[in-house]
């Protein structure tokens, strides 16, 4: 019985994947409110009804779809708890590296224009990407800056120390993402971004604290 209650449920999460595939690349092929759950039932090769049972309807879909994404912008669990500035100083420029490509990846960046083209038709499309996938940027980074005051290493409300290094780590780059007029950094160009947005950083909020 518990042989084919397992089997049962790798079955139901293989489809749900399939569903959430399916729906991804009809919202980005045909935008939002244009994508139909008939449309995303076919793509799956499942039945509507299937696609209610597992996933929901088009909102749950697309929340599942960009929650997946979010994931990847938590705190990498082997970082260190920064309890002095050289610590400290390392988490950052390797979470910083970390968070600009992930979210510099053509897919996220295709979610992004994704919720500005549907703001007027679908502005559920960007609350979603902003509660669950920036929300994640900003607990992983007030999480970081928390830690950091705690251990007496920073100045400065943890809230607002991760939205101006946020602001350092990105500049105008995302802008020129959205765009298409710029690159995608590569990896010695995010790890020098990241460095740079960090040495900023701690020349404004670091208390001088061990080294």
């Amino acid at each position: 019985m518990a042989k084919t209650q397992t089997l049962v449920r790798d079955e139901d999460a293989e489809v749900r994947t399939r569903i959430l595939d399916a729906a991804f690349e009809a919202f980005m092929r045909n935008g939002y409110a244009a994508s139909s759950t008939l449309e995303i039932a076919t793509r799956a090769r499942v039945s509507k009804r299937e696609l209610y049972a597992l996933v929901g309807n088009k909102q749950a879909m697309l929340a599942a779809c960009i929650s997946a994404r979010a994931k990847r912008l938590q705190v990498p669990v082997n970082l260190p708890v920064p309890h002095d500035a050289e610590t400290l100083e390392r988490v950052l420029s390797t979470f910083g590296a970390k968070l600009v490509q992930e979210i510099t990846d053509p897919t996220v960046i295709a979610v992004f224009r994704l919720a500005i083209a549907e703001a007027v038709h679908a502005p559920e499309v960007a609350q979603a990407v902003d509660s669950i996938g920036r929300e994640a940027t900003r607990v992983a980074l007030r999480q970081i800056m928390a830690g950091a005051r705690t251990s007496g290493l920073l100045k400065g409300d943890p809230a607002e120390c991760a939205e101006q290094f946020g602001g350092l780590l990105w500049g105008n780059l995302m802008v020129s993402l959205l765009l298409g007029v710029a690159k995608r950094p590569s990896l010695r160009e995010l790890g020098a971004r990241a460095r740079d947005a960090t040495d900023a950083f701690l020349k404004l909020h670091s208390t001088g604290g061990s080294n």
